[in-house]
Protein backbone atom coordinates (compact mmCIF):
# COMPACT_ATOMS: atom_id res chain seq x y z
CA UNK A 1 0.00 0.00 0.00
CA UNK A 2 1.13 3.60 -0.92
CA UNK A 3 0.37 6.74 -0.42
CA UNK A 4 1.75 10.33 -1.26
CA UNK A 5 0.92 13.00 1.26
CA UNK A 6 1.84 16.79 2.69
CA UNK A 7 2.13 18.17 6.11
CA UNK A 8 3.72 19.88 8.32
CA UNK A 9 7.06 18.79 10.44
CA UNK A 10 6.60 19.47 14.08
CA UNK A 11 8.89 18.81 17.09
CA UNK A 12 8.10 16.60 20.25
CA UNK A 13 10.28 17.12 22.74
CA UNK A 14 9.27 14.01 24.57
CA UNK A 15 11.77 11.81 26.60
CA UNK A 16 13.39 10.95 22.89
CA UNK A 17 13.19 14.13 20.98
CA UNK A 18 12.05 13.88 17.43
CA UNK A 19 10.37 15.59 14.82
CA UNK A 20 7.26 14.02 13.34
CA UNK A 21 4.67 14.50 10.36
CA UNK A 22 1.22 13.90 11.08
CA UNK A 23 -0.93 12.17 8.54
CA UNK A 24 -3.73 13.64 6.81
CA UNK A 25 -7.43 12.08 7.81
CA UNK A 26 -7.87 10.15 4.97
CA UNK A 27 -4.70 8.38 4.55
CA UNK A 28 -4.63 7.89 8.38
CA UNK A 29 -7.78 6.09 7.92
CA UNK A 30 -6.65 3.91 5.26
CA UNK A 31 -4.00 2.70 7.49
CA UNK A 32 -6.09 2.33 10.20
CA UNK A 33 -8.45 -0.24 8.36
CA UNK A 34 -5.27 -2.19 8.01
CA UNK A 35 -3.55 -1.29 11.13
CA UNK A 36 -4.46 -5.22 12.43
CA UNK A 37 -3.11 -7.13 9.20
CA UNK A 38 0.38 -5.04 9.10
CA UNK A 39 1.18 -4.03 13.04
CA UNK A 40 4.33 -5.86 14.63
CA UNK A 41 3.02 -5.36 18.33
CA UNK A 42 1.78 -2.29 20.25
CA UNK A 43 0.34 -0.70 17.40
CA UNK A 44 3.57 0.56 15.40
CA UNK A 45 3.20 0.23 11.57
CA UNK A 46 6.53 -0.69 10.01
CA UNK A 47 7.06 1.75 6.69
CA UNK A 48 9.48 2.96 4.10
CA UNK A 49 9.78 6.51 3.90
CA UNK A 50 10.84 8.98 0.66
CA UNK A 51 11.42 12.86 1.17
CA UNK A 52 13.02 14.20 -1.67
CA UNK A 53 16.04 12.03 -2.52
CA UNK A 54 16.29 10.51 1.41
CA UNK A 55 14.44 6.83 1.79
CA UNK A 56 14.27 5.21 5.10
CA UNK A 57 12.74 2.87 6.89
CA UNK A 58 10.81 3.47 10.32
CA UNK A 59 7.53 2.45 12.30
CA UNK A 60 4.55 4.50 12.92
CA UNK A 61 2.11 5.49 15.97
CA UNK A 62 -0.89 6.60 16.44
CA UNK A 63 -1.69 9.98 18.05
CA UNK A 64 -4.80 11.74 18.78
CA UNK A 65 -6.67 9.95 16.52
CA UNK A 66 -4.66 9.98 13.26
CA UNK A 67 -0.80 8.26 12.40
CA UNK A 68 2.17 9.99 12.79
CA UNK A 69 5.49 9.82 10.89
CA UNK A 70 8.62 9.90 12.89
CA UNK A 71 11.47 12.54 10.57
CA UNK A 72 14.90 10.95 11.45
CA UNK A 73 17.80 14.03 12.14
CA UNK A 74 19.27 12.23 9.17
CA UNK A 75 16.93 12.92 7.03
CA UNK A 76 15.96 16.15 8.17
CA UNK A 77 19.58 17.52 7.71
CA UNK A 78 20.22 15.69 4.16
CA UNK A 79 16.63 17.41 2.96
CA UNK A 80 17.04 20.64 4.75
CA UNK A 81 14.01 20.48 6.93
CA UNK A 82 12.90 22.58 9.42
CA UNK A 83 10.44 23.00 12.21
CA UNK A 84 7.12 24.06 10.70
CA UNK A 85 8.44 23.12 6.90
CA UNK A 86 5.41 21.95 5.23
CA UNK A 87 7.16 18.40 3.62
CA UNK A 88 6.16 16.25 0.87
CA UNK A 89 6.03 12.54 1.85
CA UNK A 90 5.79 9.19 -0.09
CA UNK A 91 5.12 6.09 2.12
CA UNK A 92 4.85 2.42 1.42
CA UNK A 93 3.80 -0.06 4.38
CA UNK A 94 6.13 -2.77 4.93
CA UNK A 95 5.13 -6.07 6.26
Amino acid sequence: MDFDFSGEMWYWRGPAPFHFITLPDDVSAAIKAISALVTYGWGMIPVRARIGATEWDTAMFAKNGRYVLPIKDVVRLAEGLVLGDDVTVELSIRH
